[in-house]
Formats: structure tokens, sequence, C-alpha cells
């Protein structure tokens, strides 16, 4: 027998941990550039340094692992280079919450040096505890490769990338509208920005001509930007308006002259065509004040608070401004009239603020030239989405992109390559400082204090992490990569910035296809969410039920591009196979007899197969076949299906049932043939499922008694010509269908395994081979006494019960399965009983008292008891006259 020492029960704590630090200390998840081997790599989405692992990372990370793990398997050199992200404003945040709770100081009176100190304290303390949690989840990638987004290697990259975009004229520094978070004190991208709807108002308010009881009705949503009005537009088609253009109106409450332009920009179908222009405060009205000459008066302070161009609002909060304005237009007559209006306002994607649109002097990286490269890959077919409707999205993203804010006024970050000569002005983008002035020779230089929008540097991650700019040789070997697993919220953050960033800087595509996941909502499709206190920690389902468990959950759960919902049911369904899976295998180990496997070739044991072990192999086979298409189609969820399906219906349920009787039997050349092909598919078994349920199928797969070694670097399964046995999977098939159906027959009449009774089959010549080949399964399966194969019905009795399978009949005496008298007895009981039942009811529901006092819940009830009474009556009734008049 084989030395079993797979564990009695299936405990996932007892070896996950101790197998993950095997492969560790082994070296399996290691890399290296191999002239032999084709690479295939996958880059990881860089998780923030101030994360904890939840629900949509851990599907991300179950989705990259089981790419990696399958082609690491499949003959790949496969590498998965892991990382962690500085997050700008998430970490800054953290970082001054602590120096004031710790210290009571801001960020400003312990100065930039020494909050740096601090937020690198903080990365060292926190940053690898959301790792630590990723191993446990089972991530297989290259930790000696490990990247941070602001290490030295990263930074040299950012700092080229810098400056060679702002040598090539895509850089530049002005004045424009940006996203501002007062909060926050940061600007933000477009991308940064998050729309939600909001419940607003319709300002209409009397702008009246100068020198003149005419006036224009102007609408607007925030008439707190009325004192940073510089003119007033139309359209030069607006037939009312065309007599004004060029004269002035006065703003009101301050008395200012606005002048009156025409621009195209202006709808004259919406309102009264006539719109007031606030070039400091909103990107559109900036355009046209551009195009006109129109002065960009900004009236707020960082925090969003009015400045000192607003006279006696001043210091107040835009919102108590509004309110002030409103009135004092409403008493000195201006307002015309107020009403609701629903619409998007911008938020920050962080603190959920309110943005203020703001002029602003910030970096900016032109866009439209980058864009076209990254649109090319997509059109050629070089780069693809999977599911491909997001292509969708990413060409519109970069169809309408606009002009990019790469400055922030943070300390945490990439501080911008940009250097001021403080003695005559000039400006110098470097990689290194200065030593002196370009200009004046002037060692009075000081560096851009702004840091870098995060997703300047995670837009090079795919290069920047394999050395660039150095020519190494992962770069050589490794780039492009071959996937991107990622999020749709993050398309237009990440994934089109590392398109224009690659095309620009490798002149390359970054990867071939990205993966596109849903978000993991809870059980009734919400967002889970602190709010709503429905969040599920990944890592107290993998305390509970193991990393496969929650892998497995994941992983059927999900297809491409698609929310998916978190139900607990499946966590307890994936680790009820993984049970099975267990005590199938332990079945195997303590059936295994080395020297009886030993004793048989494997030719031998192919020529001496019966029907069903060819069957088994063959639907193996077609497993392996279609799973390796579903894998290539990335369909990873009903990979994993037909894994499952097969491994429980088939493997576990039908083909382990058929051998016993031979293991326990006397011939040995069958038994050893039995246990060729069980641990012959069993190996197949646990190497499909290994990039699924890592943990597992290599606890199991160190045990199996054919097979050394890890089976993280054994051979995936690919389908063989000499496992297809068609006739034998077709006459297999048959045959469990007519063990099904003589099954359910017995089922019906409650007939006890234990009770034997004759078959009696006619078959049309279809089938006719499969039944023959099928007597001993009849025989063990179908617990039947014996199996009489006719041509007519002449030979079967009357009382017989019939079962139809595809082209064959099948008849069972009933007296064989029936004592009638016993029969006919038990029944009248169970009648009586039945009777008793419905007596009781209808007691109760001629009850006024009853009626009128119990729950209406009770009331109802009992009703819905004497329906189902009532309908176990009649079929008791059928069935003793059935039996009756036999």
């Amino acid at each position: 027998m084989c030395d079993n020492n797979l564990a009695k029960t299936y405990n996932p704590k007892d070896f996950e941990k101790r197998l993950y630090d095997e492969w560790m200390e082994k070296g399996y998840f290691k890399s290296s550039p191999n002239p032999d081997k084709k690479p295939f790599t996958i880059v990881m989405p860089p998780p923030n340094i101030t994360g904890q692992l939840h629900m949509g990372h851990a599907l991300d990370h179950t989705l990259q692992d089981i790419l990696i793990r399958w082609k690491r398997m499949d003959g790949f050199e496969a590498l998965w280079i892991p990382g962690t992200d500085h997050a700008s404003i998430a970490t800054e945040v953290k970082v001054v919450d602590r120096i004031k709770k710790e210290e009571g100081k801001t960020k400003y009176e312990i100065g930039r040096e020494e909050f740096l100190k601090r937020a690198w304290a903080w990365k060292d303390e926190f940053g690898g505890k959301i790792e630590n949690q990723l191993k446990k989840l089972g991530d297989s990638c290259d930790w000696s490769r490990e990247r941070f987004t602001m290490d030295e290697v990263c930074n040299k990259a950012v700092r080229k990338f810098f400056v060679d975009l702002y040598e090539a004229g895509h850089i530049y520094r002005g004045n424009r509208i940006i996203n501002w978070c007062p909060d926050c004190l940061t600007t933000l991208s477009d991308a940064e920005v998050e729309h939600e709807d909001s419940k607003g108002k319709f300002y209409h308010i009397k702008y009246y001509l100068k020198d003149s009881d005419d006036f224009l009705e102007i609408a607007t949503t925030r008439p707190e930007t009325i004192i940073g009005d510089s003119g007033i537009a139309v359209n030069p088609d607006d037939e009312r308006y065309t007599h004004l253009v060029g004269k002035t109106a006065i703003l009101p409450l301050f008395g200012r002259e606005l002048p009156i332009v025409a621009d195209d920009y202006v709808d004259k179908d919406f309102g009264s065509g006539a719109v007031k222009m606030t070039p400091a405060h909103d990107p559109n009205d900036f355009e046209v004040g551009k195009r006109h000459n129109l002065e960009e008066i900004n009236v707020m302070n960082d925090d969003a608070t009015m400045n000192e161009l607003c006279g006696k609002y001043e210091g107040m909060t835009r919102y108590e401004c509004r309110d002030a304005i409103v009135k004092d237009l409403e008493e000195a007559g201006h307002m015309i009239k107020i009403k609701d209006h629903d619409h998007a306002v911008g938020t920050c994607y962080r603190c959920h603020t309110t943005i203020e649109p703001r002029l602003s002097l910030q970096w900016f990286v032109e866009m439209k030239e980058l864009a076209k490269p990254a649109m090319e890959i997509l059109k050629s077919g070089e780069l693809g989405f999977v599911p491909d409707k997001f292509d969708k999205t990413y060409m519109q993203w970069l169809e309408n992109i606009r002009d990019w804010c790469i400055s922030r006024q943070l300390w945490w970050g990439h501080q911008i390559p940009a250097y001021y000569c403080q003695d005559c002005g000039e400006l110098m983008v470097a990689m290194e400082e200065p030593k002196s002035c370009t200009k004046c020779g002037s060692k009075n230089i000081k560096q851009d204090e702004d840091v870098l929008d995060t997703w300047f540097s995670s837009g090079l991650w795919p290069f920047s992490t394999m050395g660039w700019p150095e020519k190494t040789d992962i770069l050589d070997y490794y780039y492009p990569t071959d996937v991107l697993v990622t999020g749709y919220d993050i398309i237009f953050f990440w994934v089109v910035r590392m398109a224009f960033s690659a095309m620009f800087s490798m002149k390359e595509k970054p990867f071939s296809h990205v993966l596109i996941h849903g978000l993991v909502r809870d059980a009734q499709g919400r967002k889970m969410s602190k709010s709503l206190g429905n969040g599920i920690d990944p890592l107290e389902i993998i305390d509970e039920y193991g990393a496969d468990a929650l892998r497995f959950t994941l992983t059927t759960g999900n297809s491409p591009g698609n929310d998916m919902r978190f139900h607990m049911e499946r966590v307890e369904f994936a680790r009820n196979f993984n049970n099975k899976l267990w005590n199938a295998s332990r079945f195997v180990f303590m059936n295994y007899d080395e020297k009886l496997a030993k004793s048989i070739t494997e030719s031998e044991a192919r020529d001496n197969m019966t029907l069903a072990d060819k069957w088994i192999i063959s639907r193996l086979n077609t497993v392996i076949d279609e799973i390796n298409v579903n894998m290539d189609k990335f369909e990873l969820g009903i990979a994993l299906q037909k894994a499952y399906e097969f491994t429980w219906n088939e493997y576990c349920d039908w083909y382990i049932e058929i051998v016993k009787p031979r293991l326990y039997g006397d011939d040995e050349r069958a038994k050893a043939t039995a246990l060729y092909v069980l641990t012959y598919v069993l190996e197949k078994i646990l190497k499909l499922l290994h990039p699924f349920t890592p943990f597992i199928t290599e606890e199991i797969f160190k045990h199996l008694p054919t097979v050394e070694g890890s089976i993280m670097v054994s051979q995936w399964p690919r389908a063989k010509e000499e496992d297809n046995y068609e006739v034998e999977e077709f006459n297999m098939n048959h045959v469990m269908d007519a063990v099904r159906a003589i099954r359910n027959a017995r089922a019906e009449m409650n007939v006890p395994p234990s009770k034997k009774a004759k078959l009696i089959a006619i078959s049309d010549k279809k089938y006719l081979e499969a039944i023959k080949l099928g007597q001993d399964y009849f025989l063990t399966l179908g617990y039947t006494s014996e199996v009489e194969i006719t041509e007519d019905e002449k030979s079967v009795p009357e009382d017989s019960v019939a079962v139809n399978v595809d082209g064959t009949k099948l008849f069972i005496p009933l007296s064989d399965l029936i004592d009638f008298d016993k029969e006919i007895e038990r029944l009248t009981k169970e009648r009586e009983n039945i009777l008793s039942e419905i007596k009781r009811v209808d007691g109760k529901l001629s009850n006024k008292g009853f009626i009128e006092k119990a729950p209406q819940a009770l009331v109802d009830s009992e009703k819905e008891k004497k329906v189902k009474f009532e309908a176990m009556l009649e079929d008791l009734d059928a069935r003793l006259a059935k039996l009756k008049d036999r």
C-alpha cells in the first residue's frame, strides 16, 4: 500500500503557509531571461502603500496569479513583477493626520525635510503590510524584483520621462483652468474627478446694459463666481443680440463694466442665449476669454474661501458667499427667478469634496499628439481589451482628451525636475540639479516645490520596473509585457497613460492584452463600503476557509468586464469542493499498492482498460482541450467551472464508484489497471486546478505516488490523440444515462439500494453495444440482480416499470422491487396519518376564534398545510389504486 501521509481532514491552515514558504525558499517564483523559452510577463498594478487587502485586490491578484501559474507550467519563462505605489494624496493625508495627532503640528510647522522623513518612515512601517497579505492569497510573483514607484530606479525613469517630454515640446507651464480640491489643497487631473448627481439651482439674474433700463437675463448655478465675471458672450448668429456685440453690461452689485462678445461656443437655443464669462473659474469661459482677451479674475483662496477682491464677502466660504450674494441680489431687484436644477458636480476622488475649477499656474502635458500612437495600437490590433466592448471607452477618452495637469501641491511624491534661477528667473529642466544657472551663472538655484501626479510615475510602470531608461537584459527580454489585469474603473486613469507613455518612450505597446474585471459587490449587488457596513475582509475568509476557497469563489463568480456578487454560500461551496477533492485523493492513496502498480507497464495497463477506464480518460482529454481554449480566451471562470464539474461529477461521483469493485476484488491485473487510471487522471486534475487553487493541489501532488517535485514546475496538460476514445465515451455516456434512469425510477418508489431487481433491456442497434458492455455497471451502480437483453417486449412482465433512455427501453419487474401486501399496508397507515392531519387543520380553520385572534401568518400557514396534505392524500390514493389493480 502507498505510504499515505495526507491528513485525514482537509484543513488549509495546516499547509498553506508552509507551502508558500517552501515555494519562496526554492525560488519557484523567480524568473530570469532564458533564450530557450518564450517570455510571459505581467506587471502587478501597484497597490497603495496605505492599502489594506480588499475584495477588489483579491480578485485582481487571483486572476493575475492564475495566468502566471498557468503560463509557468505551460513552458513559458513567466515573470510577474510586484510593487507598490507611493499614492501621493492618500499617503500625505495619512502622514499629516499622524503628525497632527502625535505632535500637534501641521506639516508646514515641521517643514518639508522633516515631513518627508516621517513619510518614508510611514512607508517602511506600513508598506510591507499589503505585500504580506498578498502572499497569504498565494501571489507567485518574483519578489526579488519588487519595485516601489518612488525608489531610485523609478525616480530616475520619472525624471527622464519628464525631461524627454519637455524637450520634445509636450510639457509646458502655464496659467490654465485646473480642478482644485479645497480640502486636499492640490490640483487634480480630469480622471481624478468623480461626478456625482446633485440637486442644485439655476439663478436667473438681471445684467443691465450700460446707460439703459434694458437687461440681459443670465442664468448661473454658482452666483458666488459673479465677482469674477469679466464679460458676457452671445452666439454671433443670434439675431437677438447682434446689435449688442461690442457694447457693455454692468456687473450686478459691483458695477464693473463687462464687454459683450460674440463666440460660437454659446448655444443660442439654451436659456436666454447670453452667458456670463468667468475665465478664472470655468474651463470653457477660460477658452472664450483667451479668444477675446477677457480679464482673468481669481476670487477664491486655496481653501475655497473668498479672497481680498470680494469686498464684504471676503473670508466667507463659497457656500456662505453664495447665500449672501443671492440675498443681496434679491434685495437689489436683480434676481428674476430661482429654479431647481439637477446636475452633475465634480468631486475629489479621495475626499469627495466638491472641486473648484480655478485659474492656476501649473505644469501640463500637451496630449493631442501623444494620444495618436496610443489610439493607433488599438486600431491596428496590437493592443486589445478583453472584453472588447472596452475598446470604445479607451478610444473615447483619447479622442476627447484634454491637456493633463501633472503638478500637485504636495510634498510626498516625485518632485518636479524643474529649477529656477533666483537671480535672473531662468527656468531649467534637467535630470540632475544644475550647479549654476545656464543663463547668468548664478548658483542661487531652487527646485520647483510641486510634485508630479501619482499617475505620471504609474504610467511608466511596464518599463520603469525593468530598469528603463537603462538598457537592461530584462527590459530587452520581457518587454513588452503580455497582459494587464485591471478594473474598468481605471481605464482612463492608468491604462491610457501607460499606452501613450510607452509609445513615446519605448516606441512600442506596453502590453498585448488588457483583461478587464468588474467590481466585487455584496450579495445584494451593492458596492462594498464602510458607510454601508457591507464590506467583507478577504483575510477573514482566508483564515476561516483557506485561500483556495476564496480564489475559487472569486474566479467562478467572475466573467471579464462584469461586476460580480459575493455570496458566502459560494465560499462554503468552494470549501466543500476542496474537501471532496481531498477525500477522493485520500481514497486513491489508501488503496494504492506500489508493488502492484509497478507490476504492470503503462502499455499493458492501456491494453487492459475497461469501458469506464477509456471513458474517463477520454472525457479528461476533452475537458483538457476545452479548458485550454477557455484559458487562451481569458475565460478563466468557465475553465475552472469545467475542471470542477469533471472532478466532482465524473471522477468522484462516477469513476471512483465504478472502480471500487476492482480495487476490492482478487484480479490483480484489473486492480493494477484501475490504479493506473485513477492516478493518471488525478494527476491531470491537480494540474488543471493548480492555477486556481494552488495550495490544496500542491499538498495533494506532494503525496501522489506517481510524480516527483512541485506541481508548480510540472507540465501543464495538453490534449493527446492517444487519449481520445470517442466510441467508448459514447457508449459509457449511454450506460450512465441508463443508470441514472434506473436510480430515479427506484427513488420514486422509495426502493432502498439493498433491494436488487432484474433489468430487461431492449435497445436500438446504435446503443446495443453500450448496453452489452454496461451490464457490470448496471449490477453495481443500478442495484440490478441480473440483466436480460432482448429484442421485443414479449418476455417483459405486465407490472414492470418502464423507463426510456434515447434508443433503449429499460424494464424493471415490480414484483422484484416491492412486497405488494406490505407496501399496501404501509401506504394505508400513511393515508390514515394524513387524514388525521387534515382533520386537525380543518378543526382549526373552522374555529372562528382562531381565525379572528391568531396572527394572519399563522392562519395562512395552516391553510398552506391543508393544501399540502390534500395533495399528499391524492398521491397516496393513486399509488394504492395502482397496487390494488395490478
